[in-house]
């Protein structure tokens, strides 16, 4: 009889959802079935126990082809690599815990490194945002007791988030929401007509880049001021009815995804979606959220700003941090060829940088910790496959709301495979040999 594992936290994107049961074989070793999980977050449990997975270090030769070589050979490389380096990028740091992103931040201290999280090619406008004006937020647990007014701005949940409305924002049927979806107003603002808009009570299909001019529309409405008869394409009419019905509830919650930090305005667009949430707070209770992605991007920002004060884009190099996005940050730095050596963790700039700066990466000494192999471990010298955190490694990361949660190890790794945390601190005691930091 196949073994259930409940309680178990998915480590696929920032919802973390922590309701998982995995059906293990009898002698525990072998994932059979995951129930409650979206596809994805299923999908990322059954690849662990691929036949065909890389289970040991693969450093690339002159001819393209590639040779397994051993750990402490893996930790040797990495080790000279970063303190041999002027100038090191250590980037990734999101689909890892939080104890390994803190050990990898005392390495990053150590040799001088620039380290930088993904949220630098997604969520960085906002961290920007919070820094200037603050952020009126809310726990996932709070929106799905108490909020009926809801909106996605700039985000398709169904799709990056798959469980995110099943679980915390649209139909749980909460203490103060107990008819579920029924209890709610959804509202989707995207010039798409995406699935998660084919859901909604309203959708403002407004203009491309156009989120500003309809988010301050909406802080003119919300005082009762005229308005031009459209704004981002959206008839004054439907942007007066829309803050009504946002400022009639008892709790309204503004989800927003890379659809607002990517347009034009960046930053400034969540500004001015902070200052249309701290408007509505005057009338009822309101909060916003962004839309995280990797489950642990938010955890990256978190450790570094205990240790440094920053979230992200951090240059150690002068032996303290600095912070200026936009100059410290990785593509700008692979870009201007500021750096000389790579080292990532926890991400895939391999699939999802600019051509240009994975052209930098490929033509650098580099090396890729990942159980995956990914186009970042194929243009990089050396791959490390390490255990999948979430599944055979416990672990704590902080959910998109901010709250942490420690993530249960459910079966064993392949026999001999290091950690995160484990390859980490092995590079940490050479790194400080090598320094003479012992």
């Amino acid at each position: 009889m196949a073994k259930i594992v409940t309680d178990v936290v998915c480590p696929f994107c920032g919802t973390l959802c922590d309701d998982l049961e995995v059906a293990l074989s009898d002698d525990g070793e072998e994932i059979l079935e995951v129930y409650n999980a979206c596809t994805i977050g299923a999908t990322k449990f059954l690849h662990s126990q691929a036949k065909d997975r890389v289970t040991r270090p693969q450093m690339k030769q002159e001819d393209g082809s590639w040779k397994e070589v051993t750990y402490d050979e893996a930790v040797e490389y990495t080790a000279n690599l970063l303190v041999d380096a002027k100038k090191p990028l250590m980037y990734g740091w999101s689909s890892t815990s939080c104890t390994a992103q803190g050990t990898g931040s005392e390495i990053g201290e150590i040799v001088g490194a620039c380290m930088d999280n993904t949220a630098t090619v997604c969520h960085g406008s906002t961290l920007i945002a919070v820094q200037d004006v603050g952020v009126p937020s809310a726990t996932l647990g709070e929106i799905a007791n108490r909020a009926d007014r809801v909106v996605f701005w700039g985000c398709n949940p169904a799709h990056a988030h798959p469980r995110h409305m099943s679980r915390y924002s649209i139909f749980p049927r909460g203490f103060f929401t107990g008819k579920g979806s029924k209890s709610r107003k959804m509202f989707v603002v995207d010039p798409r007509n995406t699935d998660t808009a084919k859901m909604a009570d309203v959708h403002l299909q407004l203009e491309q880049g156009h989120d500003y001019e309809l988010l301050s529309a909406i802080r003119v409405a919300l005082r009762g001021e005229a308005l031009p008869d459209f704004v981002a394409g959206i008839p004054k009419e439907q942007i007066y009815e829309t803050a009504e019905t946002l400022r009639s509830g008892r709790f309204t919650v503004i989800f927003f995804g890379m659809g607002v930090t990517h347009s034009l305005g960046k930053n400034h667009n969540i500004d001015i979606a902070i200052a249309v949430t701290r408007d509505l707070n005057d009338y009822t209770k309101a909060a916003i959220v962004p839309m995280r992605g990797h489950y642990n991007v938010t955890g990256s920002g978190q450790v570094w700003g205990w240790q440094f004060g920053f979230p992200f884009c951090l240059d150690l190099t002068r032996g303290f941090a600095r912070y200026n996005p936009g100059d410290s940050s990785s593509n700008d730095l692979l870009i201007r060829d500021e750096v000389d050596a790579v080292f990532v963790l926890g991400s895939d700039p391999g699939a999802h940088f600019p051509v240009g700066s994975v052209k930098k990466i490929a033509q650098l000494p580099s090396v890729c910790i990942d159980p995956h192999i990914t186009p970042t471990s194929a243009v990089s010298k050396l791959h490390v496959p390490v255990a999948f955190v979430g599944v055979e490694v416990g672990g704590c990361a902080y959910r998109m709301d901010n709250v942490p949660i420690e993530t249960r190890k459910v079966v064993e790794p392949p026999e001999g495979m290091l950690t995160d945390e484990e390859f980490l601190q092995k590079v940490l005691t050479r790194v400080r040999e090598l320094k003479g930091a012992a």
